[in-house]
């Protein structure tokens, strides 16, 4: 199964993370099938970017996000 999910980049204390479309089965820095976002928890505002037509046809095959994920989709369509 395919999953949306976020894999760490960054140094020690200084998080930075892709959104990416993987498959479950793999570890979380592994190798992924496509990226389809950004999101930096040590940005104010708006800390995420996300492209909703990679992330529609994903889901549109059955992946399943993470709750992590499924929150930045949501405030990614209120916003648009």
């Amino acid at each position: 199964m395919v999953a949306l999910r976020l894999t760490r980049q960054g140094t020690k204390d200084r998080p930075y993370y892709k959104i990416v479309a993987i498959d479950s089965r793999k570890r979380r820095d592994g190798r992924y099938i496509e990226q389809i976002g950004t999101y930096n928890p040590m940005v104010e505002g708006e800390n995420y970017t996300l492209d909703l037509e990679k992330t529609d046809k994903w889901l549109g095959f059955g992946a399943q996000p993470t709750p992590t994920v499924k929150s930045i989709i949501k405030k990614v369509r209120n916003a648009s």
